[in-house]
């Protein structure tokens, strides 16, 4: 079993990035975010990516936040929004877990792969 590096829970707002690519976002606030660069250099394979698995409203998926703007973004698959109801403008708690062997899938971490 991996080693838990770090693991967040807290509450932010579902955005609509209405860019080039759209797609859902959650900013991580800042105090999280803070937490997460001190451990990126440990984790991330690559232009600050930090692999991660969220979990929200009891689905867990495994995922890579990437930074921006003094922050990370926690993108939203349709198929994550889909299942947990989530959209823009929703206020979304969820927990962050970052694993010191992050290649492993969200169920192996879990010892039930």
């Amino acid at each position: 079993m991996p080693d838990l590096l770090l693991e967040l829970a807290f509450e932010a707002e579902a955005i609509h990035w209405r860019g080039p690519s759209p797609y859902f976002f959650i900013p991580v606030p800042a105090p999280e975010a803070a937490e997460l660069k001190a451990v990126s250099r440990a984790v991330s394979y690559g232009w600050g990516m930090v692999p991660a698995e969220a979990e929200i409203a009891g689905h867990a998926f495994a995922t890579a936040l990437f930074p921006k703007n003094g922050t990370y973004y926690l993108p939203l698959k349709d198929d994550v929004r889909d299942r947990t109801g989530v959209t823009a403008g929703h206020l979304v708690p969820l927990t962050l877990r970052v694993y010191a062997n992050a290649s492993l899938s969200p169920a192996q971490r879990r010892g039930r792969g």
